[in-house]
């Protein structure tokens, strides 16, 4: 037996279990017997559908989806409920993790596409100046004065400032996830436009010989603020993937899971953003010197790297722990 039959055959029996669990969530405390012999009856025949997926189809999009349908049946049986602040805590230290490292080759492509476009729009303007006009867009390159980088007058509503930044990123990062139901043609747009914006401001401050001082104005919230729009970027290029490439399932099934996953990542990336506009209300417009605002770069950098170590380890532990439990 192939994938697709495997899919095929099985198909309808794992949506009974999805509708049971989302049933069952929502009158728990109401269950008849009925309900709780068909779920039992469906969750354990799709915990055998995983153990044969995971023999013979180990690498396919099906064996991680019936984890996760198995997952979710066998908390809703033996576990009890949660408080919020610990759902919140698993949330951030297992299942956000999770699903980046699951997909971090599509963050990396992210990378990639604003690399391109920052490269491609920094060596323009190094070649020619005029080049920042057509570019940029116009109210952009006729309000940058690289003389005047740092030189405000420190009236600057800092809370204010940090808090429209914060739902500017987010809008950014909003689209950049929900554009991978274009087949992730307006993440790839934007991706690029945004390397864009950033390789030409470089440029410029580069033959201003002002190239030091500006990316201490940039890297302190920006290695935070990046790395979550590469994250939701990596979320919108994996849905538009899936769409373009679906394998043995429907677009309409890919796009039901891929957006799950999508916003799931995109939520994660909301206290990035967070930090991002705090540092860049407070931190980057602070009358303190340039060293300290690349140390906070530079402590920003390895926070993220922490937080991405520590979750795969509790990630692991967490595995091994489950399999290390007599099935039930």
């Amino acid at each position: 037996m192939n994938v697709k039959q495997f899919v095929k055959q099985h198909r309808e029996e794992w949506k009974q279990l999805e509708q049971l669990i989302t049933s069952l969530h929502k009158k728990r405390h109401s269950m008849s017997g009925g309900d709780i012999d068909q779920f039992d009856r469906l969750y354990q025949k799709t915990a055998q559908h995983l153990s044969y997926s995971q023999t013979y189809f180990p690498k396919e999009d099906v064996t991680s989806y019936l984890n996760g349908l198995v997952s979710k049946a066998h908390n809703l049986l033996y576990k009890d409920q949660v408080s919020s602040l610990k759902q919140l805590q698993h949330f951030f230290s297992s299942t956000f993790i999770g699903l980046f490292l699951e997909q971090w080759k599509f963050v990396l492509i992210a990378l990639i596409l604003f690399t391109v476009g920052a490269l491609g729009s920094y060596f323009a303007i190094i070649n020619d100046s005029l080049h920042l006009y057509s570019i940029l867009p116009a109210d952009i390159a006729g309000g940058i004065n690289p003389e005047q980088l740092g030189t405000g007058d420190g009236a600057v509503d800092s809370p204010l400032m940090s808090a429209t930044i914060m739902t500017n990123n987010i809008q950014v990062a909003i689209l950049a996830f929900a554009g991978g139901v274009t087949f992730g043609l307006v993440t790839v747009y934007l991706l690029i436009y945004n390397g864009i914006i950033i390789g030409a401001l470089a440029a410029l401050f580069w033959q201003h010989d002002m190239a030091y001082e500006f990316w201490a104005y940039i890297v302190p919230h920006g290695m935070i603020e990046l790395t979550a729009i590469f994250i939701a970027g990596g979320a919108g290029l994996l849905m538009g993937y899936k769409l373009f490439v679906p394998g043995p399932y429907s677009r309409g099934f890919q796009l039901k899971q891929q957006a799950k996953r999508s916003v799931q990542l995109f939520l994660g990336t909301v206290p990035l953003f967070v930090i991002a506009g705090i540092i860049e209300g407070f931190i980057t417009p602070a009358s303190i010197s340039l060293e300290a605002k690349y140390i906070v770069a530079f402590l920003t950098v390895i926070g993220l790297l922490l937080y991405i170590v520590i979750g795969k380890l509790l990630l692991k532990e967490q595995k091994r722990k489950r399999l290390d439990q007599p099935q039930a």
